[in-house]
């Protein structure tokens, strides 16, 4: 793999009906990815599991197929879970343990580790019990041998959106174990400059979610390009570092609603013109 390749992400099609106007057509998301010009996917992992949203593409043999039907790689599995409690749930273990076996077909496909936003409630609490989830499940996914990344989020209801969150969470993850996927709009939406977060903690990147920021409204995102941050100076920032890996877009855009396929062109599109040069 060159050092840096472009990826995406399936929330964008996803966001549709919750999920049910894309239920069981990663094949569907696949082929729209690989059109596009990215390289890569990145599916989730979601609860409940093991019916929900995946359906026939949670067999490996399946997914595998599709991928080179279309050239494509697996970026990694995003793993969507509350992990509110001390220890992980059976609905939590079981995603967990899923995503862990399926990974062991996909050499270089890291395992994401993403909260699943619910309220602020307990916060201290919540975040250290987060903390101590994800430390658990990597130690088991880096025992299978795979690569893992913790990916925060902004919701008003996510328990890692601010930068006290960021200490304490990112203070609190083990690095010997996992890495750190910086979400660059989630960051900015969180109050956070992008640059100085993801210097702070720059020992522990190794993933890395694109999506624009408009800034406006609750879900306050922009196609990729139109909105406020600089995509150029952040992946200068990457290339300076010689960060390797994928730069995975996660448009949540209000248009990706409706045409999730066209946003996607859209993206890769701009990534085309306008990142590609930078990474060489």
């Amino acid at each position: 793999m060159a050092k840096i390749e472009f990826g995406s992400q399936v929330y964008t099609w996803f966001m549709q009906g919750t999920g049910s106007a894309y239920d069981n057509k990663l094949d569907h998301m696949i082929k729209v990815a690989a059109e596009s010009g990215f390289t890569s996917i990145e599916p989730m992992v979601l609860e409940p599991f093991p019916t929900y949203w995946l359906g026939d593409f949670k067999d490996p043999a399946k997914l595998k197929d599709t991928l080179a039907k279309h050239n494509m790689k697996l970026a990694g599995l995003a793993l969507v879970c509350g992990w509110n409690g001390e220890k992980e749930n059976d609905a939590e273990r079981a995603a967990a343990d899923y995503a862990i076996a399926t990974l062991k077909h996909f050499p270089g496909a890291k395992l994401g580790t993403v909260p699943l936003p619910s309220n602020r409630k307990n916060l201290q609490e919540r975040r250290m019990n987060l903390a101590k989830n994800v430390n658990a499940v990597s130690r088991r996914a880096v025992d299978a041998g795979l690569v893992c990344s913790f990916h925060p989020n902004s919701p008003p209801s996510s328990v890692v959106r601010t930068q006290d969150d960021y200490d304490v969470v990112l203070n609190s993850i083990d690095p010997t174990v996992t890495g750190w996927t910086p979400d660059v709009g989630h960051i900015i939406r969180g109050g956070m400059d992008v640059i100085e977060t993801m210097t702070k903690w720059g020992h522990l990147v190794n993933h890395i979610h694109y999506k624009d920021f408009s800034g406006n409204g609750p879900e306050p995102w922009a196609q990729m390009g139109t909105g406020k941050l600089d995509f150029h100076k952040i992946t200068e920032w990457l290339t300076l570092r010689n960060y390797e890996g994928w730069i995975v877009c996660e448009d949540e855009c209000h248009d990706a609603i409706g045409d999730p396929d066209g946003v996607t062109r859209q993206n890769g599109e701009w990534c085309k013109e306008n990142l590609l040069p930078l990474v060489g």
